[in-house]
């Protein structure tokens, strides 16, 4: 029988909590925001934002940024990055598996990386290609030869490996690859989100005895490591929201470099959450802190203040209210212990910790937030029993009752209004 005892408390503090082990040291991100974000319907940047951008992800660390080189307009916008002269992010270019693309990355000096895109799903090589497998093999080896030839690093970009016929087609062509290059990186695009993060190889279907599709992305990384491979990228869409949690299961299970966008900006539904992934593998894991997160709050302003999308406030890691509480009993709760309804320290991220005043407050936070305003003007502060907390409770929830329509919470200037009102009548 299992007993407790008062005694002895259990996770109490963030010092307390356990770190997962990942299976590699060796883990890296290669951020797309100015490839695959740009592609996303409404997003457009300007060069003076994505060199911002690009300034983000340096104070970061960020390890690969990649980027279109096959205009004059994005091939200006890569001199003025490797003009600034930072080691990291290393600028790399995106292609398709044909020669001019090639020779468009390899004509700016200064890019050693080139991802190609590499359509393995019969869906893109039938239909959207019009050609058979043994083409589409054929060609990707060739056009990956020819990066070779350049002396160009390559990235293969797996596109739509969820769907496509992953032990007849992909296995052996991947086998290619890297007997053509052994340190070629082996980009699994999970494009449409069909991607699980469940281990188990033998998932079950109804109405379905054909071949395994090849959903479970733990089982596409072992069987990729099982051929040889030495470099797994993950790249994940969430079209069913499960980007994050593919992108974190390809790293369990021993991928080494995740491909991700900042805000999770991409096509369609967009792209795994580069702000999510940091915040889990700093604080979650026992990986090496190697990136700086202190700025993802004032990325994230940026970003919504250019309008180039809109963040929302509820948005994880980076939103306006991740941080904020107005419930009575959270608040009280967090004062005495924030550890309680926070999974981690806000300056972590670059937020703040806010009280909001509203109609489920309760006087735990309003005193706090009496008190500050209180200290600000050279009153003393006062206790949670005070006449003052009751009466000020009493006038906010008249701001709400029937007939009112109030809708927001109530501001900073307000609440330092009904303060001022009282104590003057009170003199």
């Amino acid at each position: 029988m299992v007993s407790y005892s008062d005694s002895i408390r259990y996770m109490m503090s963030y010092v307390e909590v356990p770190r997962l082990k990942m299976p590699r040291e060796d883990i890296g991100i290669s951020d797309t925001t100015l490839r695959d974000g740009l592609q996303m319907p409404g997003v457009t940047m300007t060069m003076n934002q994505q060199l911002r951008v690009y300034d983000y992800l340096y104070h970061i660390g960020i390890d690969k940024l990649e980027c279109f080189m096959s205009d004059k307009f994005y091939r200006d916008i890569v001199y003025a990055m490797l003009n600034k002269g930072y080691e990291k992010p290393e600028v790399t270019g995106w292609a398709r598996a044909d020669r001019k693309d090639i020779d468009d990355v390899h004509s700016i000096g200064g890019i050693k990386e080139v991802g190609m895109l590499m359509s393995v799903s019969d869906p893109h090589i039938y239909d959207k290609m019009g050609i058979t497998r043994k083409e589409a093999e054929k060609k990707y080896l060739d056009a990956l030869r020819y990066a070779l030839d350049k002396g160009l690093r390559v990235r293969c970009h797996l596109e739509d490996i969820t769907r496509s016929d992953f032990d007849g087609f992909v296995l052996p062509f991947v086998n290619k690859i890297i007997e053509e290059d052994p340190d070629a990186i082996i980009r699994i695009c999970d494009t449409v989100g069909y991607g699980l993060p469940f281990p188990d190889e033998d998932l079950e279907y109804e109405d379905y005895d054909g071949p395994r599709p090849p959903f479970s992305i733990p089982t596409i990384v072992r069987k990729l490591l099982g051929i040889g491979v030495k470099n797994v990228e993950m790249h994940a869409h969430d079209d069913y929201g499960f980007a994050p949690a593919n992108t974190l299961a390809a790293v369990k299970y021993g991928a080494n470099w995740v491909s991700v966008t900042f805000l999770g900006i991409g096509e369609r539904s967009g792209n795994s959450e580069l702000e999510k992934f940091l915040a889990f593998v700093n604080t979650r894991t026992a990986h090496k802190n190697k990136y700086k997160t202190d700025c993802l709050k004032e990325f994230a302003d940026y970003v919504n203040k250019e309008r180039i999308v809109y963040v929302p406030k509820n948005k994880a890691v980076v939103g306006d209210n991740v941080f904020a509480v107005k419930s009575g009993i959270h608040g009280s709760a967090i004062l005495k212990n924030p550890f309680t309804y926070e999974p981690y320290e806000p300056k972590i991220v670059g937020q703040e910790r806010k009280f909001l005043i509203g109609m489920t407050s309760g006087s735990g936070i309003l005193v706090s937030e009496i008190n500050k305003i209180l200290e600000k003007k050279g009153y003393p502060t006062i206790k949670k029993e005070d006449p003052l907390v009751a009466s000020t409770l009493e006038m906010i929830k008249d701001l709400y009752r029937d007939g009112k329509g109030r809708m927001s919470d109530v501001a900073d200037w307000e609440l330092e209004k009904m303060i001022e009102t009282q104590i003057k009548s009170a003199a």
